[in-house]
């Protein structure tokens, strides 16, 4: 494993995971591919959660149906919780046995469908965001799929398709940093039975006001980032 000079290498899932494609140039294409399947796929989610107000609901299924199209033909598991145990390379969590993956799943759902309205867009999207890569459902993915899932929160509790090109998740990619380092103050606070995401939250914060302020500076002519 690299050192902390190369953060973009920790934090992955360790898994029996046979990949389906081990060439590593095809591989990279198929996820490319999928990732803006899979894009694609959480702004149609985006769209009519908006317009079913407050009958949206965070679903298992939502997350199944993200998964799969991010890992189709790349994993055998698409779609699919995790059948076995799976490490985290570069962080000292241990996810939870693979038994308890969708009991948890539907407390996560629960608590942002149980609080959708007396909790900010930015604390259910943070929650999300930390507590799918906690339970960490999935043999591979689960960066990929907690991103776009709260970031589905996030649009549907604020009742935008939130503009700019520069989104949330696609800054996260560019630096990873911050991300982890915001995971691992969560996971941190959640060994000391506590619930503390302000350091997610406010990333997640940073991160919106750059992917709104493009649209400004697009519009105006001007740099504010």
């Amino acid at each position: 494993m690299s050192g902390e000079g190369d953060i973009s290498q920790r934090r992955h899932s360790v898994a029996a995971d046979a990949s389906l494609i081990a060439e590593p140039e095809m591989r990279a294409q198929a996820e490319a591919r999928n990732g803006l399947r899979q894009f694609d796929l959480g702004l149609r989610m985006i769209e009519e959660g908006i317009e079913r107000g407050t009958a949206f609901k965070l679903r298992p299924s939502a997350i199944l149906a993200l998964h799969r199209e991010a890992l189709e033909g790349l994993s055998p598991y698409a779609g699919n919780w995790r059948p076995a145990s799976v490490g985290i390379q570069g962080s000292t969590h241990e996810p939870v046995g693979a038994h308890l993956v969708p009991s948890l799943i539907e407390e996560m759902c629960d608590y942002v469908n149980d609080h959708w309205n007396d909790k900010t867009a930015i604390h259910l999207a943070s929650y999300v965001m930390w507590r799918l890569n906690w339970i960490h459902p999935f043999s591979d993915g689960n960066g990929r799929t907690s991103r776009i899932t709260s970031y589905v929160v996030l649009s549907v509790r604020t009742g935008y398709v939130l503009p700019g090109t520069t989104t949330i998740p696609d800054q996260i990619v560019d630096n990873r940093k911050p991300y982890f380092a915001a995971l691992e103050a969560a996971d941190t606070a959640c060994k000391d039975g506590k619930l503390d995401l302000s350091a997610m939250e406010e990333l997640l914060e940073r991160l919106l006001a750059v992917q709104l302020a493009k649209i400004l500076d697009a519009a105006s002519g001007k740099s504010r980032i």
